[in-house]
């Protein structure tokens, strides 16, 4: 028997999403996949397998060929797949909830953006950077990071809240 198309896109999302939830959040049976995820390491295979959003994508290729039967609609099909299979991983978790940042007293902040006033000069190498940036304090972390030093400083900082000690940033960062 046939299944039609509407049947074989409810199978095969359930299948990627399946697979995937396997694969990235399950230890599998006699823990295949524990050990499997130790063997990848920390290489492109290992981090694919820690990221469900990424392995829903290889995992949902190979099922789309399972679904349609017109190579024109196989791009289309292999997002909504691994879309599809995204969405059902999201039904089990919390909501994700947007709050504005509280109102910081005195210069306003904007995140990551700053504005640049009139005046200020650019560096030696033509390059624009705001006085007192992280750049200043360390530039080998800078130029390691691509330019992201306090990202960089506090993912390796070794503490929970991502935070550093004052011998490693001057009291800059908290």
């Amino acid at each position: 028997m046939e299944l039609n198309f509407w049947a074989r896109l409810v199978l095969a999302v359930l299948a990627t999403w399946r697979i995937t939830h396997l694969l990235v959040r399950e230890d599998g049976p006699a823990d295949l996949v524990v050990q499997l995820r130790a063997l990848m390491g920390s290489g492109f295979f290992g981090r694919l397998l820690d990221c469900f959003y990424c392995l829903s994508l290889w995992v949902a290729a190979p099922l789309a060929f399972l679904v349609v039967r017109a190579p024109a609609d196989l791009f289309l099909t292999w997002l909504a797949l691994s879309g599809a299979a995204c969405l059902l991983e999201r039904l089990g978790q919390e909501p994700v909830v947007i709050q504005p940042l509280p109102e910081m007293s005195g210069e306003a902040n904007h995140g990551m953006l700053w504005t640049e006033t009139v005046g200020d000069d650019p560096q030696a190498d033509g390059s624009a950077r705001r006085p007192g940036s992280t750049a200043d304090i360390d530039p080998v972390a800078s130029r390691v990071s691509g330019g992201r030093s306090a990202d960089f400083r506090a993912a390796t900082s070794g503490s929970a809240d991502g935070s550093c000690d004052e011998s490693e940033t001057g009291g800059t960062l908290r």
